[in-house]
Parts: C-alpha cells; sequence; structure tokens
C-alpha cells in the first residue's frame, strides 16, 4: 500500500469513527487576521469546512492579498483587520509578536466572539534558545485586552504544513485547547478535529501558558538548525482512568473546578484500552 493510499485510508478512516462530527461552519464567518505562513494556510482550509472567509490585512488590496482570496475561493474577500473582525463570528489572530500587541488591541468591539490565539510570544534568549517575553501568556493578555471576548488557545504547536495536509507528519497531530468558556472550547474542537486534527482539552485560559511552553519546545529543532523537527501526539492510556474507575480518587488531588462540567471534545485519537482487574490493582498495590 502506497503513502497516498494510507494517508486516504486514515481520513477516511476518521470520518468514519466520528460520524457526530459536524463541521462547525453552518455557513458563519471567519475573520482570518493575518496572511502570512499561517493565515494563507488556515484561511483555506476553514473555506473548506464552509466558511466565509474574511482575510483582515494591513494591505487588503495588494497584490498579495488578492492573490490569497482568489485561491481561497468560495466567498472568500479581504478588508482592514478591523472590518474583518467587525463582519466575524470567530476571529483567528494569526500574526506574530510584537505586532499582536497592536492588533489585538485594535479590533473594535470583540464581545461575545470566538478568538483563537496561535501566536508564539518568544525570542531567543542570550544562549539562542527561546525564551518567554511575558510571564503568563499571549492568550491571557489578549483577553484582558478584550474581556468580554471568549479567547481560545490552540494551532500553534505545529507547522502550517500540517493545517495543509495534517497527516503531513505521518497520522494525526494533537492539539491542545483551552479556554475560559466551554462553548468557545468546543466550538474550537469541532473546528480542530474537521481540520483532522486531535483537539484535547488543556483546561481553562490559564493553561494557555503549558501550550505556549509546548510552542517554545517546538521551536527548539528549529534554533538548533537540525534536518528533522517533530510534531506532537498524545498517545491515550488507562493509567489514571482505570484508577478513577473504581471510585478512587488519587491522594492528594482535589478536583478541579469543572470537574463536573468538562468540555466534551470529538475525539480523533485511538482510545485507550478498557480497564481490567489487573491494571486496577496495580493502582491499589502502589
Amino acid at each position: 500500500m502506497n503513502t497516498n493510499t494510507v494517508k486516504l485510508a486514515l481520513i477516511i478512516a476518521v470520518a468514519v469513527f466520528h460520524p457526530s462530527v459536524v463541521s462547525a461552519a453552518e455557513t458563519k464567518v471567519a475573520a482570518v487576521i493575518g496572511t502570512g505562513d499561517m493565515g494563507d494556510s488556515v484561511g483555506p482550509r476553514l473555506a473548506d469546512l464552509g466558511y466565509r472567509v474574511v482575510y483582515g490585512s494591513r494591505r487588503p488590496a495588494s497584490d498579495k492579498v488578492r492573490a490569497l482570496v482568489e485561491h481561497t475561493g468560495g466567498e472568500a474577500s479581504a478588508a482592514t483587520q478591523a472590518d474583518a473582525a467587525r463582519q466575524a463570528d470567530i476571529v483567528f489572530l494569526l500574526v506574530p509578536w510584537p505586532a499582536m500587541e497592536t492588533v489585538a488591541q485594535n479590533l473594535g468591539d470583540l464581545d461575545g466572539k470566538i478568538v483563537v490565539d496561535v501566536s508564539m510570544p518568544f525570542r531567543q534568549g542570550e544562549d539562542g534558545y527561546p525564551e518567554h517575553m511575558f510571564e503568563t501568556s499571549s492568550a491571557e493578555m489578549i483577553q484582558g485586552w478584550n474581556p468580554r471576548a471568549k479567547v481560545v488557545k490552540t494551532l500553534g504547536t505545529m507547522g502550517s504544513y500540517i493545517i495543509d495536509d495534517p497527516l503531513a507528519a505521518g497520522g494525526v497531530v494533537s492539539m491542545p485547547i483551552a479556554s475560559d468558556d466551554r462553548n468557545a472550547k468546543e466550538t474550537v474542537a469541532r473546528i480542530v478535529a474537521d481540520l483532522g486534527l486531535d483537539p484535547v482539552d488543556f483546561g481553562p485560559l490559564r493553561m494557555a501558558r503549558q501550550i505556549e511552553n509546548l510552542q517554545m519546545i517546538y521551536m527548539i529543532p528549529l534554533v538548533q538548525n537540525r534536518p528533522e523537527n517533530w510534531e506532537f501526539h498524545f498517545l491515550r492510556s488507562d493509567h489514571y482512568g482505570c484508577y478513577q474507575a473504581g471510585g478512587e480518587t488519587p491522594e492528594g488531588i482535589v478536583p478541579p473546578f469543572d470537574a463536573d462540567d468538562l468540555a466534551v471534545f470529538p475525539a480523533q485519537g485511538e482510545p485507550p484500552p478498557p480497564c481490567t482487574e489487573s491494571s486496577r490493582s496495580k493502582w491499589r498495590d502502589h
């Protein structure tokens, strides 16, 4: 079986395994703020999912943006960044730092809109390795500037080529998602799944700091100038689940605030093996 046949089989398997996953688009409008390396990958894929894409650019009439709109097809268009955000139901912020600081504070009224932060707020330290620019996270800062928006952190822990071809790394890539709004998180998780990725719940928006840690780790092969890089794939395990299946709570663990109302994500990865008495007993023996 050749590589293309394997990829096709995987895509079909995902679609069949998750028949309840329906595109979250429903002809909604998605603003793609930024037309660089990530924007020109995310925009066309969102259009494929049924979104009407509006690119937000400082130069919406430029030849580059016009070409991207034409490539995207459908009802795609371009506007200023603020006008694109105004039209949208969901806003994808795909601009880098330090430009993000200006852009995210000048998009106008984002009240009630889902705002997806993909940015990587890092610089190289004195040793050449990446280091954080902030004590918190890009996503939390964006939420602070737009307190009534529904900020979601995701899509920043991979290369844009995975957006273009979700199986380019040889299998389904895992995608962590964090937000303080459950409904927004679930909506974005459906988009992530529709893009052929595996959405993983990382909890509230403050956990965007950990997602940004993964982004920083992702950059290490780049700064090392290695010939290969890596994509994150989280393997399922029954380790904790089997322990708790017996009604026991790990010693010293306090359930989080949303323990009884966790977000429900479409699962693209392999499910963990079923619990057995031996897997439960290994916990009791600790």
